[in-house]
């Protein structure tokens, strides 16, 4: 699945609030530099990872799963394996069924998964990454 240009301008501009799926605390790690720079371009970041529940990163409180965090998101950003993703996007869809998007990150793609969320209306991006693509498309 190719997504187009305004497409992926389209999320980039709609959403505010977005949860990091498998964000790390370690600041080298890809889900904790490209929070920190979705921070640095004002959106809201909420970092989920079990191993971290109730810490504080970011300036952000970290949830163990989606379910857990008590207000709207508009991104589910996925940094966990292609295989997590059914799950992942099943529990955003019931937490959140009016939820914008979902992003897959560099090298990770579920076809049937992204099919399912885009029947509910949820637009999907797999295999790119917001830190490559705000400033490639001068957002």
């Amino acid at each position: 699945m190719q997504t187009s240009d305004d497409v992926l301008r389209n999320v980039l501009t709609q959403a505010k609030t977005i949860a990091i799926v498998g964000f790390s605390a370690n600041p080298v790690r890809p889900s904790h530099y490209v929070a920190a720079f979705l921070q640095s371009k004002g959106y809201r970041i909420v970092p989920v990872n079990p191993g971290l529940d109730g810490q504080v990163h970011l300036g952000e409180r970290v949830y163990a799963q989606l379910g857990d965090i008590p207000f709207e998101v508009d991104m589910v950003d996925i940094f966990r394996a292609s295989t997590a993703v059914p799950g992942i996007i099943d529990e955003a869809l019931k937490r959140w069924p009016d939820l914008q998007s979902v992003w897959m990150q560099l090298g990770i793609v579920h076809e049937e998964a992204a099919s399912r969320a885009q029947a509910r209306g949820v637009t999907v991006v797999m295999d790119r990454c917001p830190r490559n693509e705000i400033p490639r498309l001068g957002l």
